[in-house]
């Protein structure tokens, strides 16, 4: 199997350990990935903005990309989304279609049919679902299998987990005041349940929270789920 990584803009540019936790912990369940330096934006801020027609380049790349590869792989489930649920209607099957692309945690238990990943993560950790891996993609209980497999790492329940934490992409610029009530009503949950990470497929709703939580001295760190599952008791762990 010829996996690619599609590591997704705000990862590149912000959070470029959870690319490199997602191809460690492929790496050592023996998936050969390979990372398509050509790779860009999927066109998802430009098509939700309202701008259809400047996407539509960005899904041919995609699509001219990944193009011969058995499966992709996103650790993003709003990308994943996006490229599965939208670049049809833009451009995607005009130049051909793309490989099958994966948000990471529905690649490990679907295609791989593994939940125990050999990792070990000794935190109470709380898990936010978010929405477009969840409306969108029907993730459910994927992400939560993974996290209970994983030795020391107590999983919390997060009261109102699945509401929505505020960020929505542009929806945080354009109604700054609502997005951060919303935010702090997640945080809120997330420390009264006692935990000391907060973790999520979506490194952007993870930016959203984690920058409020450390604006408001809350003693609780974000992560994403990929770097809790590459942690391991000889790796880096937390």
């Amino acid at each position: 199997m010829r996996v690619a990584l599609f590591v997704t803009c705000v990862n590149d540019l912000a959070f470029p350990q959870a690319g490199i936790a997602a191809v460690t912990l492929l790496e050592r369940l023996g998936v050969e990935v390979e990372f398509p330096a050509a790779q860009t934006c999927c066109g998802q801020m430009h098509y939700n903005t309202g701008y259809p027609d400047e996407a539509r380049p960005l899904a041919e790349k995609f699509a001219r990309d990944f193009a011969g590869y058995d499966a992709v792989v996103a650790p993003s489930g709003s990308c994943a989304a996006f490229v599965e649920h939208v670049h049809p209607e833009l451009a995607a099957l005009a130049v051909g279609g793309t490989p099958p692309v994966y948000e990471l945690t529905a690649f490990l238990t679907d295609v791989l049919r593994v939940e125990d990943v050999g990792a070990y993560f000794p935190h109470r950790v709380v898990y936010h679902p978010t929405c477009h891996s969840s409306r969108l993609l029907g993730l459910g209980e994927r992400p939560l299998r993974l996290l209970r497999a994983v030795e020391g790492l107590e999983l919390a329940e997060l009261p109102g987990a699945d509401e929505c934490c505020g960020f929505g992409g542009t929806f945080a610029v354009k109604n700054p005041d609502v997005s951060t009530a919303m935010g702090r009503d997640k945080l809120a949950r997330a420390v009264e349940a006692g935990a000391q990470f907060l973790t999520a497929v979506d490194n952007s709703c993870l930016m959203h929270l984690g920058g409020l939580a450390r604006r408001g001295g809350e003693q609780l760190t974000t992560i994403h789920l990929a770097e809790i599952l590459a942690s391991t008791r000889s790796g880096s762990g937390q």
